[in-house]
């Protein structure tokens, strides 16, 4: 007997219907472009620890 995590890898991220092998891991070609254009868009961010200054560590130099 399949598992729920197993059954849900079988459906679409977005909207759940059932995966197509050309579209995979998308059920189509409309909710894989919905997909790339939320990327596109910023609608998915990439966590990042970054000091409230804006600058990040690599940026910083030794003035001394």
């Amino acid at each position: 007997m399949p598992s729920k995590t197993a059954a849900r890898r079988q459906n679409c991220p977005l909207c759940g219907k059932p995966r197509a092998a050309e579209y995979k891991p998308f059920c189509s070609r409309g909710c894989r472009d919905r997909d790339l254009l939320a990327w596109f868009g910023e609608g998915y961010r990439v966590p990042v620890d970054q000091p409230p200054d804006g600058t990040a560590d690599d940026d910083r130099f030794d003035e001394g």
